[in-house]
């Protein structure tokens, strides 16, 4: 059972029911496009799936690992998050060097000193910063910081990579490299992708299938090609024309 997969998910917070999912099923390898308006509760479903959040009740299966989300300690969410990685809209640096960043999960996992070296010396090269490695990472651009928390988050070779809106606070230059990277880690690892992201011609260039999220519901999936020209709903339509949605 190659796939994540979501059952009879709930969030709520003081009473208020953000998130509910009956059911989700996302196919190992496929790259999927995850859009919709402020509130709708993109993020949430992202920091469930990671662990971030625990949800009123629901269940996720995980390319072989089963998990009642609502009771699942942290002693054995860690197995299960380590098949993941996460990158935040805004990143955050830990204060030491950019090596030591990007090789901090791998001492987590008990890495030898050298493979820690390679592994992280060919992620840098990945994001085109390997020339950086020894510079305090405090002192990056925030093009860079954002290319090394994706480093950071890919040298562990998640099986399932979760982005929240990586690249909006991003210069062109920088989204280009980003959108290079995982694209090239989606190719080339078969990695499960699942992208937040606002840019619609983003989510067109990089999805294989795109979800619209409404009102804490998943209200259409599709196929890209399908999702932007035959959307279903008329609350997909007016998003996509730039009209604004109730």
């Amino acid at each position: 059972m190659n796939r994540l997969e979501l059952c009879d998910l709930e969030v709520a917070y003081e009473g208020r029911q953000v998130l509910l999912v009956e059911r989700a099923r996302f196919e190992q390898g496929r790259f999927y496009g995850i859009v919709g308006p402020s509130g709708a509760g993109k993020s949430t479903l992202l920091r469930v799936v990671n662990l971030l959040v625990k949800p009123s009740r629901g269940s996720m299966h995980l390319f072989g690992s089963e998990a009642d989300l609502s009771s699942l300690s942290y002693r054995k969410g860690v197995p299960i998050q380590r098949k993941m990685g996460f990158v935040a809209q805004k990143p955050s640096m830990f204060q030491t060097t950019v090596f030591e960043n990007v090789a901090l999960g791998l001492k987590y996992r008990k890495v030898d000193k050298e493979s820690i070296r390679r592994l992280v010396m060919e992620t840098l090269e990945l994001v085109e910063l390997s020339h950086l490695s020894a510079q305090r990472a405090q002192t990056l651009s925030g093009g860079e910081a954002q290319r090394i928390a994706l480093a950071r988050t890919l040298v562990c070779e998640p099986e399932l990579l979760l982005l929240d809106e990586p690249t909006a606070s991003l210069d062109p230059y920088n989204i280009s490299i980003f959108e290079r990277v995982i694209q090239t880690v989606h190719r080339q690892k078969g990695t499960t992708i699942l992208m937040i992201t606002h840019n619609l011609p983003q989510a067109k260039r990089l999805a294989q299938e795109c979800l619209f999220l409404y009102k804490g519901r998943i209200a259409e999936w599709a196929g890209t090609d399908a999702f932007f020209q035959r959307p279903a709903t008329s609350e997909l339509r007016d998003f996509v024309s730039g009209r604004m949605i109730c």
